[in-house]
């Protein structure tokens, strides 16, 4: 399906991302990874405008073009009682402004029918305590889909995925944590490279700008204190 076209992929070393650099593979892409982990194919940190400058240097000099773009790396999550200004400020810039900049620099190289995704989360609308720095960098992302798709139309489509719970590590859960989802199970890492994958091949040719959550319906239940056996627990002050 995608012989021959290059897949960039941020954060793409574990996880999400690697199972979304797998399945590229599969497919016949050539992929091209930036992540901290020592064995990725560009090794820094995308809070850094250095850092995005010399990776979009490095995959053009090697590949040319861009056919997709993942952006997948997630920001440091804090909250209001312990995130200090520097701390939300590199949430933001790993976040938000690294997908941004790393767009514009690819600009000029996106491939014909180039499609973007961004990893958004569905803390984008809803929230536990203390995690804003992280919740703000998602939700930031969903903006920034729907504000790139406008701006880049006939060049590049541009969507967001906001996956909820995702075991990264591929356990099974039973009771409670499983069912309380009405898909009954937690998810996992393919159920978001999947959606990549369909993203960006002409299956997906009509959508763009588009926020699609996959959290097994959690965000679709309603929950009120004793009902269907749900109970609150002591509120944190």
């Amino acid at each position: 399906m995608f012989q021959g076209k290059t897949a960039v992929i941020t954060g793409g070393s574990h996880g999400i991302g690697k199972a979304a650099a797998e399945a590229f593979r599969k497919e016949g892409a050539r992929v091209c990874v930036i992540d901290t982990a020592p064995d990725s194919d560009f090794t820094g940190d995308i809070g850094r405008k250095d850092t995005l400058e010399a990776f979009a240097a490095f995959v053009i000099e090697k590949y040319g073009q861009v056919d997709y773009l993942i952006h997948n790396v997630p920001p440091v999550m804090k909250g209001i009682n312990d995130c200090s200004y520097e701390d939300f400020q590199q949430a933001l810039s790993v976040g938000v402004t690294a997908p941004f900049y790393l767009t514009k620099l690819f600009l000029p190289y996106l491939g014909e029918g180039a499609s973007i995704v961004m990893i958004s989360s569905s803390r984008d609308r809803m929230s536990q305590p203390q995690t804003e720095s992280y919740t703000a960098a998602k939700g930031g992302i969903a903006a920034l889909t729907h504000g790139l798709a406008v701006s880049l139309a006939g060049r590049a489509r541009v969507n967001s995925i906001s996956p909820g719970w995702i075991d990264t590590e591929h356990r099974i859960y039973d009771g409670p944590d499983a069912w309380q989802q009405p898909s009954k199970r937690v998810g996992n890492p393919m159920d978001i490279a999947n959606m990549i994958l369909y993203l960006c091949s002409d299956k997906a040719g009509f959508i763009t700008g588009e926020n699609i959550c996959i959290d097994g319906g959690m965000t679709k239940q309603m929950i009120y204190h004793g009902d269907f056996g749900w109970e609150l627990g002591l509120i944190p002050k």
